[in-house]
């Protein structure tokens, strides 16, 4: 629900003696090093806490272990400024703040679909013992719902009686590439399981967006558990959607990008998202789609598991329709053939290559023989990290030069702007594989390129027979996932 704003009139002095309330950010890996800045930016103090001495040294100095647009210069700024700071002591940074944002991993447990509250609890209950006056412990990781209830139960185990502590939750909205401007200019700000005294405080750390427009849901605590996984699932189910009717248009002819064009303009839809290829992946929307199907099934709510789990195989079996492509352009078997990869990383404007499709892809065929040759303007680095067999080079030219089949896996705009006619002249066979669909296919056949891709548009052109049927065109034998 909606709630009407409570006066934050010495409400922040509740939690200290300073004007603002004093934070500090337990965790900092992208969600935190990212609130943390922002936080800064926003007028407060913060302390940022990591139990890696060698990620707090990074971020102390204003260099930051990720890419992310913006963040390495807030970052600089306001360590500069005095505002934040970084440190491995949560004792001493939790009795000199006010608010604690929790904001530790929750990675998907192994061998199973659950989501892993290890961390989560144990960063709340270290703040909770560490308390040396009243405070407000603030959950923003991605959690299952229910998490919250066990928090509190441990937070009264743990907290000095002395103190007064709540829990709420406020999930975060980040999308990597724009962390910065989301945490700063938030879409809404979601408060769950809050009190008057706590909702009060947390309005008066979002002061700055809230006066700027950006709205304030408040509910209950599962509901705030619940609004970040069930956002991550419903833009799963429309990228698995748009690609499963993208085998439709494959089968008929049609045209994916012309029908979500036409798709988007109804206003209940929208554009977003419905972009056929390659699929999702990333640190958040596969493990936090797998973790809903796993705790709705513990709950009994079936009909979502069952939704999901074909979103989740939609989206997979897209890696493989792109392995098979590469195979049949290599006409049956890519042993000892060069195949150019073009991106790594899961996504445009960041280096993460948490269960990135392009990788999967790239490794995949590497183990079918390949001579798999992977360029990426920001995630080589990374994803030599985790594939440190495939072969990485520095930019496009080298990627294409001698290959047999050249693949576009990740839409970055130097990929979009590449030459056909002056890569023409040196790859080996004129093959591309547009697994993003963001080329122009007609130029590039134009430019005598053998072009191919996930739906209609992106293919030769179709030689329809009196059915209506392309005769050119079949769906690409699914091969096994290594």
């Amino acid at each position: 629900m909606n709630s009407t704003a409570p006066s934050a009139q010495n409400t922040i002095g509740q939690y200290g003696d300073a004007e603002r309330p004093r934070l500090s950010v337990v965790g900092t890996g992208y969600l935190g090093a990212t609130h943390a800045a922002a936080m800064a930016e926003m007028g407060f103090d913060v302390i940022g806490v990591d139990t890696d001495p060698a990620k707090v040294k990074e971020l102390s100095e204003g260099r930051v272990p990720f890419f992310e647009p913006g963040l390495p210069e807030l970052i600089r700024t306001h360590v500069a400024s005095g505002r934040l700071r970084f440190t491995t002591d949560l004792a001493e940074a939790t009795a000199n703040s006010d608010i604690h944002f929790i904001c530790v991993g929750t990675p998907q447990q192994r061998g199973s679909n659950a989501a892993n509250l290890d961390y989560v609890e144990e960063a709340t209950r270290q703040v909770a013992r560490y308390l040396t006056h009243d405070g407000l412990i603030v959950g923003k990781s991605t959690v299952p719902v229910g998490t919250g209830a066990r928090l509190r139960s441990i937070i009264a185990d743990s907290a000095p009686a002395e103190v007064n502590v709540e829990l709420v939750w406020n999930p975060e909205f980040l999308r990597e590439g724009k962390a910065v401007e989301d945490t700063l200019r938030p879409d809404r700000i979601v408060l769950g399981g809050v009190s008057p005294r706590s909702e009060a405080a947390m309005r008066a750390v979002y002061a700055i967006p809230i006066e700027t427009g950006t709205p304030v849901i408040v509910c209950d605590l599962p509901t705030a558990e619940l609004v970040k996984v069930s956002a991550n699932a419903f833009l799963a189910t429309k990228i698995s959607f748009i690609n499963a009717i993208a085998e439709v248009c494959d089968a008929s002819g049609a045209d994916v990008a012309v029908l979500a064009d036409a798709l988007g303009h109804d206003v209940r839809i929208g554009r977003q998202f419905l972009n056929a290829g390659l699929g999702f992946g990333g640190g958040c929307l596969p493990k936090d789609i797998r973790a809903l199907i796993h705790r709705s099934s513990e709950l009994g709510a079936t009909k979502a598991a069952a939704l999901l789990q074909q979103v989740d195989e939609i989206n997979m079996s897209q890696r493989l329709q792109v392995i098979g492509l590469a195979i049949d352009a290599c006409g049956g078997s890519v042993l000892n053939r060069r195949i150019g990869i073009l991106g790594a990383a899961f996504k445009p404007l960041t280096d993460d290559v948490r269960d990135s499709p392009a990788l999967n892809v790239a490794a995949a065929l590497h183990l079918r023989g390949a001579q798999v040759v992977v360029y990426d303007p920001e995630a080589s680095e990374t994803a030599q990290r985790m594939f440190p067999t495939l072969t990485y080079v520095d930019s496009v030219d080298e990627a294409a030069a001698g290959s047999d089949a050249l693949l576009v896996l990740t839409e970055w705009d130097e990929f979009k702007a590449s030459d056909p006619v002056a890569l023409g002249q040196i790859v080996g066979s004129r093959v591309m594989i547009d697994a993003r669909n963001c080329l122009d296919a007609a130029t590039w056949r134009a430019a005598g390129w053998s072009f191919s891709g996930l739906g209609a548009s992106s293919s030769r052109a179709p030689v329809i027979d009196g059915t209506g049927l392309d005769l050119t065109r079949r769906t690409p034998q699914l091969v096994s996932a290594y």
